[in-house]
């Protein structure tokens, strides 16, 4: 007859654990009572229960009633004058037991992590009379566990998060994976953790589940985001043993390890000459690589021949530097202007110093435009005298306005 591959399985799981339970007794072992029984007439006779020890293999797929073991009474001469009563936990709907011969079988399949073990009561009657010939005796069943339940991540799926730059080593999260097996019996309940997805950048401890970089110098600005996936497999790891997975979103968090930068090295913006005072003249911006405040830049005019003429702010919003005028342009005094600019971060990491400077410097260029001026008299108020009679068409005096454009246009 041919055994399929679950079938087989229980077999050798029954014959493991009775070579286990025949190394450990190969006989019956007998338990006296506490109390003695009293016979009549008032003569003290102390009795005693014998029987193997109680284990059933969880999960039997067998169609016979599984054989569990033997309550014996020594007072049994074996001439079917006893007869044995069971009671207590699943007495009858899950354990029966032969009342001649004592033979206890269980006729369900069980489950040990539904219910590890079940409290019963034995009584040995005589036949005739009905009475009891021992006092009643309490044993328990104890269901034996095989490795029938997979390790779970209760508590996935996880998120977590590392800075970038991390050194290797740097703990990430920790993973724990739970077996409903029986952590006392076996390696059935003894998990090892290993990672299948996320390799080469991180690794997990195989005992404790904690998870770890494993490269050096893993940029953000690269890639910000890597899923892993870890399992957890029983009989420690071993083949045959269980397993159960779950995955891990690992989000690297930025640091300041990226200077600030000007797209340009020179810029240059015209503007006209009647531009209002604290008005905008231009906005620059030197790109950062970094976000949040490891972004966050200054900017300063730190030489040219604008220096009093211009001021620079920065824009807390889009970290652009703004440049504004302080004074009123002149075409005719000056034509152009030069400003050297130096955007700097706030907030430097010392750690990554080298990477730096974390400053960087353009030149800014502003030409002044002319502006169509009107003419200008040269004098604001002008005084004449003339004669009361005096006729039509005599001149009396004259004013003069001159052109302030650099042009000189002539006035009319």
């Amino acid at each position: 007859m041919k055994l399929g591959k679950v079938e087989f399985c229980h077999f050798l799981q029954i014959l493991a654990l009775f070579l286990c339970l025949s190394g450990m007794n190969q006989a019956e072992f007998s338990r006296s009572r506490s109390k003695p029984y009293f016979q009549s007439g008032r003569t003290r006779t102390k009795r005693s229960w014998v029987w193997n020890q109680f284990f059933v293999l969880e999960e039997y797929m067998g169609t016979d009633p599984l054989y569990v073991g033997k309550l014996h009474s020594d007072v049994d001469k074996g001439d079917g004058s006893i007869k044995y009563i069971l009671s207590g936990e699943g007495a009858s709907s899950i354990f029966i037991i032969d009342e001649n011969t004592g033979d206890i079988h269980a006729t369900k399949r069980l489950d040990r992590e539904e219910q590890a073990y079940y409290t019963l009561r034995a009584q040995a009657l005589d036949r005739l009379t009905n009475k009891p010939v021992e006092p009643e005796s309490e044993f328990i069943i104890k269901i034996q566990d095989i490795n029938d339940n997979e390790p779970k991540f209760l508590d996935g799926p996880y998120t977590a998060g590392v800075p970038e730059m991390s050194p290797v080593g740097t703990s990430v999260v920790q993973v724990t994976a739970t077996d409903a097996d029986d952590p006392t019996y076996g390696n059935s309940a003894r998990v090892v953790y290993s990672i299948l997805q996320g390799q080469p950048y991180f690794s997990v401890e195989p005992k404790t589940g904690v998870i770890k970089t494993a490269l050096p110098n893993m940029d953000r600005e690269a890639k910000d985001q890597y899923l892993l996936v870890i399992q957890a497999k029983d009989m420690v790891g071993q083949n045959g043993g269980l397993s159960g997975t779950t995955s891990v979103t690992v989000t690297l968090t930025d640091v300041n390890d990226n200077p600030p930068r000007f797209p340009r090295r020179s810029y240059q913006y015209n503007v006209p000459e009647s531009l209002p005072v604290a008005s905008v003249v231009a906005r620059i911006k030197a790109a950062d690589a970094d976000v949040g405040p490891n972004a966050e830049m200054e900017y300063k005019i730190v030489d040219g021949d604008g220096l009093g003429v211009f001021k620079i702010s920065v824009d807390k919003d889009t970290q652009e530097g703004i440049i504004t005028i302080q004074k009123e342009l002149d075409f005719e005094a000056k034509t152009s202007y030069t400003l050297r600019i130096e955007a700097a971060n706030m907030h430097v990491d010392p750690r990554f110093l080298s990477l730096g400077p974390f400053s960087d410097m353009t030149t800014l260029k502003i030409i002044v435009e002319d502006v169509d001026e009107p003419p200008v008299f040269t004098s604001r108020l002008y005084s004449m005298v003339v004669s009361e009679a005096a006729k039509v068409g005599t001149i009396i005096g004259t004013v003069a306005a001159h052109d302030p454009d650099a042009s000189n246009s002539p006035v009319r």
